[in-house]
């Protein structure tokens, strides 16, 4: 099994949320549905603009807790890097 580690936007250079799943597609839709965290309601974050695979649970949490260390401008930097257009890749999950 697969683990993944995620970051939303509410729009291009708009809010981030970080977070861990090893289902992105049913976690991804429950941010869309606002069954996701608290902040992703309040702020409106549910475009998932990146993503990386982790072997095990562990690594994508330790990951998941570095990512959320980085200053805004180095997970820019990841977004922009495999995601230039900031494209909203949930709909890539489900295929």
């Amino acid at each position: 099994m697969a683990f993944y580690v995620y970051i939303l936007a509410s729009r291009q250079h708009g809010t981030l949320y970080t977070g861990v799943t090893n289902d992105p597609a049913r976690r991804v839709h429950e941010h869309r549905e606002k069954a996701g965290s608290a902040f992703t309601r309040k702020y409106g974050v549910s475009r998932l603009v990146y993503y990386e695979t982790c072997d095990t649970p562990d690594t994508a949490i330790a990951r998941e807790k570095r990512l959320k260390r980085w200053p805004r401008a180095w997970k820019i930097q990841a977004i922009e890097k495999h995601n230039p257009n900031w494209r909203d890749l949930y709909e890539d999950l489900n295929r």
